[in-house]
């Protein structure tokens, strides 16, 4: 049986604003009708969607083996109610952008078969993503430093943010030089709506319980969060970063 590769190379995807389009003849009848039922896109997804990205760069070796071991939390949370593809860049290249899925087992699966690569990060193509997925509600992101244009980045988070997708950043600042980029990834989980929380390695109960509690999150927003305030041991933390980060 062939060994699994390692990554799957993905187109880099930066859109913007597309050019209008001339109306179709279809579609100009259909205007003149005065209770015509508005089109709903055969591919709208039934369940919502999270986005899990992660810097898997040369540094990062230590903090994509504790995050690969609980990407199971995000569809365990809630089974059956959220699809998550992994979205994860290294090489200076988003190399992985996984189907959407609910199960469990194909998620740890997808996760176990990358490896980190060294390179430059890759954010955004993963924030253009989100906005060219129908259904995404939620992108958790970790990673240490930010090497990409704060203009660009600046101009997709206020594109999430017009569209409800939130990002909420896990940011791992064991190596000194990643807390100089702090103040970006605020700046952008803000234009959202989302947050930023700090990220630990050496904790995977603690991250699994985080990411638990960001998947009720994008199922039901921070209404179905405090209802399951009692369930959740991170439920707390991240209604009190996403209180104190509007």
């Amino acid at each position: 049986m062939p060994d699994k590769q390692n990554f799957v190379l993905v187109p880099d995807p930066e859109p913007e604003e597309a050019p209008g389009q001339a109306p179709t003849l279809l579609g100009f009848i259909r205007s003149l009708l005065p209770f015509a039922a508005p089109q709903v896109p055969d591919t709208a997804p039934s369940r919502p969607r999270l986005i899990f990205g992660f810097d898997a760069t040369a540094s990062r070796g230590a903090a994509w083996a504790t995050a690969r071991t609980v990407t199971d939390a995000l569809v365990r949370a809630l089974p059956g109610e959220l699809d998550v593809a992994l979205a994860v860049h290294g090489g200076s290249m988003l190399h992985t952008f996984t189907e959407f899925t609910s199960d469990p087992n194909r998620l740890r699966d997808r996760a176990a078969g990358i490896t980190c690569i060294a390179g430059t990060t890759r954010l955004l193509p993963i924030l253009s993503r989100a906005l060219s997925n129908a259904g995404v509600r939620v992108v958790v992101y970790i990673g240490d430093v930010f090497e990409e244009s704060p203009a660009r980045g600046r101009k997709l988070a206020d594109a999430m943010g017009l569209k409800g997708i939130k990002l909420i950043v896990l940011h791992d600042t064991v190596d000194w030089t990643a807390k100089r980029d702090a103040e970006v990834f605020l700046d952008l989980a803000r234009r959202t709506g989302g947050c930023v929380l700090p990220f630990d390695a050496n904790a995977p109960a603690r991250l699994r319980d985080l990411l638990a509690a960001v998947a009720v999150y994008a199922v039901g927003g921070e209404l179905l969060l405090k209802e399951k305030q009692q369930e959740l041991a991170a439920a707390p933390l991240l209604l009190q970063h996403l209180g104190g980060q509007r």
